[in-house]
């Protein structure tokens, strides 16, 4: 008798009849529990334990849910393979388990009693933390080389992330070329936001490009320092213009604005309220955990001065730590740790519970900030950005800035975020590894806390003799209207102690080929102004808590020599560019992209510029 005869023989043998009631029912109840699963209606649990059955079935789950066909193909070849040893030894209990998993694709997994060697290997399973589909790459790899490839004796696929379409990001149309005769005047608000750029790090870590209108230029320039000249004395800024040629159109230039703010020595008190979403999309690792490890961080670097509040929403909103010292880490982690993610999302009444808190701790001489950690989603209460952003603008008089840092993929609103942050008088970054919170809530503290200038406004006069056209890289969501540049009522950008400020103009010098459009046949030829210079920077800005702007005036001048690191700058422009489909950098390719960035590397003590160059890599690979 052959062995296929064999097996044949003992399946029919070992394998029960079904139970066509029990089956009923694991199906109503796993049918149940996927619609509460779904969105919990109960507030957060304050509580560190978490329920661990159904572990091992939403852990593979996770992981199917990211592999390739090819890895998917391997791993299910191993189950089925496990299956049928455990089939063809007898050892079934026929005890329904409840999964977590779509309605259309719902299983019905009966639990299996394993010989005392694998039951032991199961413990150890189940111990681990479960892989989740947006880990980095580094975790994911060894976890998932260590599961599957014992199942089926075969190399582990690496573990790459899905696209999710649930996501929103504000809708970016690229500034368009402008001629200088008809339209000099360009005017923005500054911006130093970064969450830009780790969304576009963490698609990129998970083998996609990421979503074009997540790619804001301005934020991936900004997110890396420069070597700026420092104001001197009393001054809140130092700005600093150079030019150079365009890397990726001959006969273009590139005007390149640099602005250092003042670093400070005498730090004021704090009073920090933070603002957690404990809502059940944050319950992935990636989210409320990384958070919880964040804000560790960050508590090492504050003084027996500052003080922390701590408020969470989920189904409701609370608070869940008093005003508490700084210095009482032991207390204000103890809170933190307790956190768990339930409930819906209700952003208006954790927003609204914030800022009263923050209101009650105000000190004479402090500074008040509303830190709000979140994965964008507000789905109770105040949901539309234009409504949250109308919102906070009647909040920010009070004088409590407001900074978002966003947590997680899948249903990341940035768009949420981004209004938030812009009208609350703050900035927003993306955390997605511990490393980065270690640069936004460490390295960069004192930027993020400090603010130095409120209403921080930039417009650049060009002159018509000189420059034919010129177009702003980045800074779409940011634009102003000419006439909101002198008036003070017009909110605009902050800026915190030593932060900077890069912003970059393609200009095409009159006469230039370069010229991509034609001249008026019935215009008049541009005179006047200074044929020395390309334009005029004005800069205004307000002292914090002041309604009366300050104005700083530099000329453009056409021999300008290059600031230091134009070249970095423009190598992670001419990278947003490429990202974001544009065609007005002709066939400049990101090969280019990563030879410039390369040459111009300089100093990088803490590898960020090396890193932006591995993702240049990995998006050529992608492209």
């Amino acid at each position: 008798m052959s062995d296929l005869e064999d097996l044949n023989r003992a399946l029919s043998q070992a394998t029960p009849k079904p139970d066509a009631d029990k089956r009923a029912a694991a199906i109503a109840l796993a049918k149940k529990n996927f619609a509460r699963s779904q969105e919990s209606r109960d507030p957060a649990r304050l509580t560190s334990e978490r329920p661990k059955t159904g572990l091992l079935i939403r852990g593979a789950k996770a992981m199917l849910n990211t592999l390739s066909n090819r890895a998917i193909m391997t791993v299910t070849t191993g189950i089925a393979a496990v299956g049928l040893v455990s089939v063809s030894t007898g050892f079934w209990m026929n005890k329904p388990l409840s999964i977590k998993g779509n309605s259309d694709d719902l299983v019905v997994v009966e639990e299996v009693m394993m010989p005392e060697d694998l039951a032991a290997e199961q413990e150890t399973f189940l111990a681990e933390p479960m892989v989740e589909p947006m880990i980095a790459m580094d975790q994911a790899a060894p976890l998932l080389s260590k599961r599957a490839a014992p199942l089926a004796g075969m190399p582990a696929q690496p573990l790459i992330g899905a696209a999710s379409n649930a996501e929103t990001f504000p809708e970016v149309i690229d500034n368009p070329v402008k001629v200088t005769a008809e339209d000099p005047v360009s005017t923005f608000s500054v911006d130093v936001d970064t969450a830009s750029w780790g969304v576009i790090r963490n698609s990129l870590n998970w083998g996609s490009l990421p979503p074009k209108n997540a790619v804001r230029i301005e934020e991936m320039v900004n997110y890396f320092p420069y070597d700026y000249t420092a104001p001197k004395d009393d001054a809140a800024f130092k700005t600093s213009v150079g030019v150079t040629n365009s890397p990726w159109r001959d006969g273009a230039q590139i005007v390149h604005i640099g602005l250092q703010g003042a670093e400070i020595t005498d730090k004021p008190p704090l009073n920090l309220v933070f603002l957690i979403d404990t809502s059940g999309s944050m319950s992935d690792p990636n989210k409320l955990p990384l958070l919880i490890q964040s804000f560790r961080l960050m508590l090492g670097q504050l003084s027996d001065n500052d003080m922390i509040s701590i408020v969470t929403y989920a189904g409701s909103a609370g608070q869940v730590l008093e005003p508490t010292k700084a210095s009482d880490r032991e207390t204000i982690m103890a809170a933190l740790e307790r956190l768990d993610a339930g409930g819906s999302t209700a952003g208006q009444e954790g927003l609204q519970q914030a800022y009263a808190t923050a209101k009650s701790m105000a000190r004479d001489g402090a500074v008040s900030r509303v830190i709000l950690a979140t994965d964008g989603d507000f789905n109770v209460g105040i949901q539309e950005p234009d409504a949250l952003e109308e919102f906070i603008s009647e909040q920010r008089d009070s004088g409590t800035y407001l900074s978002v840092l966003g947590f997680g993929r899948g249903n990341l609103d940035d768009a949420t975020m981004q209004a938030l942050a812009q009208a609350g008088n703050g900035n927003a970054a993306y955390i997605d590894t511990l490393s980065e919170a270690q640069k936004v809530l460490v390295d960069e503290l004192s930027g993020a806390l400090f603010p130095i200038a409120d209403d921080v406004k930039i417009q650049v006069e060009f002159n018509p003799a000189t420059v034919a056209e010129y177009r702003l890289i980045g800074y779409e969501t940011r634009a102003l209207n000419r006439e909101d540049f002198n008036n003070d009522k017009v909110d605009a950008g902050e800026i915190g102690a030593g932060h900077q400020v890069t912003a970059l103009y393609e200009i095409v010098p009159v006469g230039s080929q370069a010229r991509l459009t034609d001249p008026l046949r019935y215009g008049t030829a541009p005179t006047g102004g200074n044929p020395d210079e390309l334009g005029f920077l004005r800069l205004r800005y307000k002292q914090p808590g002041e309604s009366e702007s300050q104005l700083i005036e530099t000329p453009i001048l056409m021999n300008s020599e290059p600031l230091q690191e134009a070249d970095f700058a423009l190598a992670i422009a001419g990278f947003g560019q490429i990202l974001r489909g544009s065609d007005l950098i002709g066939d400049w390719s990101m090969q280019d992209a990563i030879d410039l960035a390369i040459s111009a590397r300089g100093q990088d003590p803490f590898g960020y510029r090396q890193e932006a160059i591995t993702l240049m890599r990995l998006a050529q690979s992608l492209q």
